[in-house]
């Protein structure tokens, strides 16, 4: 488990990213879909996209159990 983290702040901290996942994947589609596209600034979102993601899955594994086989 990270350091001085419970699952609660885990859980917390997963709440935040998957509402800013979220936010960034609206805000993607509306700036695709309307007129001056900027291929720049959603090129840096979507990357921001992909980060939180990982970061998601990242703090997922710790909430996880470790079962011993």
């Amino acid at each position: 488990m990270p350091p001085m983290q419970d699952s609660a702040e885990i859980a917390r901290q997963l709440a935040e990213l998957r509402l800013e996942h979220r936010d960034l994947d609206l805000l993607i589609a509306r700036v695709q879909a309307g007129p001056g596209l900027d291929e720049l600034a959603i090129k840096r979102m979507k990357k921001r996209k992909l980060k939180l993601k990982d970061m998601i899955a990242h703090l997922e594994s710790w909430l996880i159990p470790d079962i011993d086989a």
